[in-house]
């Protein structure tokens, strides 16, 4: 472990089944009390002073100091609202991102709509001043907050820390849904953490089983190659205002979550150039030319406007008439609340294993079908 401060002595490293963008390393001062150093993959480092600790007087600078349980927390990362539900934590958010409009957590919307949660403006342009003089332990930005980068400076400015959620770089499903314990550390609520993760693996585990037993009733032994081959292939993206197409990134947790769901996600290796974002916009030339002959195609809404139609679909693009899951019929739209649904992995991939697997449409939670 890494020596931070002459009065902290470093503990242990929190094991993590599938996270790797976080880590949470304990230490402990000559008291026998624990202080958790959470550190996330853009590099910023944060101290936990547990109740009744103190600040160490040599911390370096570069290490941000909050006070646990972290209270009026600012959060802008709207995938992690359902994790701070789970924890029994929203009491804990004290100003929102998003208007009480943009939220399909119904927990959320009420709290917006009593006022124990306030809007504080978007991403780009917080309330500054509702912010600090009502007081704030910390603001949870999502990756866009990259892209203003004085904001982030100013809260800072302000002495409100700023952890950015790095959850949707995740290469596993569980990975994203393990960003829980992070939380459960920040708010006190390990314990509830735990639970709410050993829950969702096993339900993960549930589904993918069911999914395999499904497959493997055909008898016959295939390899590997074969069976991967044969499997449906499908297809997820959003077309752009500019006519590109925005697809995901082969090593992203929705490709994973599709193979999970006994799919096969129809780019193999699209963006293994190590950069660090989850998706890659392709011009429409290059996403004919990959996904004309997937047998399913999903929609992704949640960026977009969410479509009803197929003719709605081809209104973005006549050249999709091509394309042989819009000739079959076989193309779905994600409902609005999918992003925001980080704790329901399982009905998730049970939604794709239904869409892949000619199942029950009147079951979906997250998907409908395009007429």
């Amino acid at each position: 472990g890494e020596v931070i401060s002459a009065s902290l002595t470093w503990k242990s490293r929190r094991e993590l089944a599938y996270a790797t963008q976080f880590a949470v390393d304990t230490y402990e001062d000559a008291d026998g009390m624990q202080y958790e150093a959470v550190s996330v993959a853009d590099g910023s480092r944060f101290l936990l002073i547990p109740e009744g600790g103190k600040v160490p007087e040599d911390l370096p600078d570069s290490i941000q100091v909050l006070k646990r349980p972290v209270k009026q927390i600012y959060l802008v990362a709207t995938a992690t609202m359902d994790m701070f539900r789970m924890l029994g934590a929203l009491p804990d958010i004290r100003f929102s991102g998003t208007d009480a409009s943009g939220w399909y957590i119904p927990e959320a919307k009420e709290a917006m709509e009593n006022g124990s949660i306030l809007y504080a403006g978007k991403y780009s342009e917080p309330d500054y001043e509702r912010i600090v003089s009502e007081g704030c332990g910390l603001a949870i930005e999502n990756t866009m907050i990259l892209h203003s980068p004085e904001v982030k400076e100013k809260l800072e400015s302000f002495g409100i820390p700023v952890l950015v959620d790095h959850s949707s770089y995740e290469a596993h499903p569980l990975g994203r849904t393990e960003w829980i314990r992070l939380y459960g550390v920040l708010t006190g609520k390990e314990k509830e953490a735990e639970a709410a993760f050993a829950k969702q693996e096993a339900a993960l585990q549930r589904v993918t089983e069911e999914g395999s037993d499904a497959e493997n009733a055909g008898g016959s032994v295939k390899t590997e190659q074969t069976a991967q081959a044969e499997k449906p292939s499908a297809a997820f993206f959003y077309i752009t205002n500019q006519g590109s197409v925005n697809v995901r990134r082969s090593s992203d947790y929705i490709p994973k979550m599709i193979e999970l769901a006994g799919g096969r996600y129809i780019f193999g290796h699209l963006g293994d150039d190590g950069k660090r974002s989850s998706t890659v916009n392709m011009q429409m030339e290059s996403f004919y030319a990959g996904a004309r002959d997937a047998d399913v195609m999903i929609y992704n809404a949640t960026i977009d406007s969410e479509l009803q139609t197929l003719d709605q679909l081809l209104e973005k693009s006549t050249l999709l008439a091509d394309f042989k899951a819009v000739k079959t019929g076989n193309v779905w739209c994600t409902e609005k609340n999918l992003y925001q649904s980080t704790m329901e992995l399982d009905e998730l991939i049970r939604d794709f294993h239904t869409v892949i697997a000619d199942g029950d449409p009147s079951t979906l939670k997250y998907l409908h079908k395009l007429s």
